[in-house]
């Protein structure tokens, strides 16, 4: 297996993936992105953040990434998580090898805090989030309209690195040399 970093040719294969979970909780969307969409997405993403897939044997498995966790120039030290496992490759271990190297990743680009976004009930999520050292920060209650009924989502928050006084504006993961994870 192999962790590297998306490319826009990938989207067929990460909408194949995403599709697993649209008719579900575990996204609030409601229809599948078309393929231009997607990759409209993930070239935004990745000018700036990490976003990772994991091959097996050439095939993509799951993808992960990050992006601003909100718009002020206050928070530009923060960064929500997403994650997407193919549901054939759950409970391996993917996850965790995505999610870690993307914090990683995220601390050397200078973001302090990670945040992880998950609808109710998903004990896989609550579970990885858990084992990562995440804390569980609260509940939205009936914050999502979805499948015929409302949904709760759990903030989970995790410090990367210290907070220090004057820290240094976050860079570009494109500003420093990164290779391929072998896994």
């Amino acid at each position: 297996m192999i962790i590297r970093f998306v490319s826009a040719e990938d989207a067929d294969e990460l909408l194949e993936i995403y599709g697993q979970y649209i008719d579900t909780p575990v996204t609030f969307e409601y229809t599948l992105p078309t393929r231009e969409e997607f990759q409209e997405r993930i070239r935004f993403i990745s000018s700036f953040y990490p976003y990772l897939v994991c091959e097996d044997n050439g095939k993509i498995i799951g993808y992960s990434y990050a992006h601003r966790q909100m718009e002020r120039a206050a928070y530009q030290w923060n960064a929500e998580l997403s994650i997407y496992l193919d549901s054939a490759c759950v409970s391996r271990g993917i996850g965790t090898k995505l999610y870690t190297y993307l914090m990683d990743l995220l601390a050397q680009q200078g973001v302090k805090t990670v945040y992880g976004v998950v609808t109710l009930p998903n004990a896989r999520s609550e579970g990885l989030h858990a084992s990562l050292g995440f804390r569980l920060l609260g509940i939205h209650k009936n914050t999502g309209y979805k499948n015929g009924r409302w949904h709760d989502v759990a903030w989970f928050e995790k410090p990367l690195a210290p907070y220090e006084a004057d820290p240094s504006p976050i860079r570009s993961i494109h500003s420093f040399t990164i290779y391929s994870l072998y896994i």
